[in-house]
């Protein structure tokens, strides 16, 4: 597989909210599962949301897609209140998880052609041919499903989300179990579908080093609500730790109260 080394200049985008959320709360049999997230994603923006396993990052997505409803605040996707206009914003959405199945009898273009006409794309082959160029993998176009791997499964998926041009890609788990180059090559044709296109990612991940190498900003949720929104650095430094990996750790052993907080200046 080839892929081009030359950088890709990160355009101006406006910074309008492409997601908004403020005070999600969902409880599950009194257990409040989600408390008071407040969360803005912008065009062009990317945003990990973070958090260990029972912290409400997985009830907050799936507030955030409209697969459930919160018991109270409000969410805004591309300027459509949810629930009440699901389809119309589900309509500017991409979702992509690394866990999702690929049809093993569909050549890789067959797969993106049929999903880019479900998409209602006048022209699906351009349009895919493009998303295979932006991430680096042109030439699997004629390739079987059954003979990707499972990491150029993933990517096809990823592919196949940004097929409609998104205003928003939510990805769960984008880069579980990829080898290096695969991963770089999500992380490459990310970076330049939100640069040329101002789609906003928000990216939920176990894997802190690849969230460090592709995330503007991380917001850490634990017991429900958010605890940390910064970039990486920031947020390691709140915490009084190296680097995003130890502050999940820390996050995971049950501490929130003692942050580090910052100096006064």
């Amino acid at each position: 597989m080839t892929e081009s080394s030359t950088p890709v200049p990160r355009a101006p985008v406006p910074r309008e909210p492409v997601l908004q959320a403020r005070g999600l709360v969902k409880e599950y049999k009194r257990v409040r599962a989600v408390d008071g997230i407040d969360l803005r994603v912008d065009a062009g923006e990317r945003v990990a949301l973070l958090g260990p396993n029972g912290a409400g990052k997985t009830t907050t997505l799936l507030m955030l897609l409209g697969v459930i409803t919160p018991d109270a605040g409000e969410i805004e996707v591309v300027g459509k209140h949810l629930p009440r206009d699901r389809s119309a914003a589900m309509e500017q959405v991409g979702f992509a998880a690394g866990y999702l199945p690929l049809p093993e009898r569909l050549r890789v273009e067959e797969f993106l052609v049929l999903f880019g006409r479900l998409y209602g794309i006048p022209s699906p082959a351009p349009a895919a041919a493009l998303a295979l160029e932006r991430f680096g993998i042109a030439e699997l176009a004629r390739a079987m499903g059954n003979e990707l791997s499972s990491g150029q499964r993933t990517l096809v998926g990823i592919i196949k989300a940004t097929l409609h041009q998104p205003r928003l890609l939510v990805l769960d788990e984008p880069t579980a179990s990829l080898d290096p180059d695969v991963a770089r090559r999500v992380r490459n044709g990310l970076e330049r579908l939100c640069a040329e296109e101002g789609t906003a990612l928000l990216v939920t991940s176990h894997n802190m080093v690849e969230v460090e190498r592709l995330c503007d900003r991380v917001v850490f949720v634990s017991g429900g609500r958010v605890v940390a929104d910064g970039t990486a650095a920031e947020v390691a430094t709140r915490f009084g730790r190296d680097d995003l990996e130890g502050v999940f750790l820390h996050l995971a052993d049950g501490h929130v109260a003692d942050v580090v907080q910052p100096e006064a200046s």
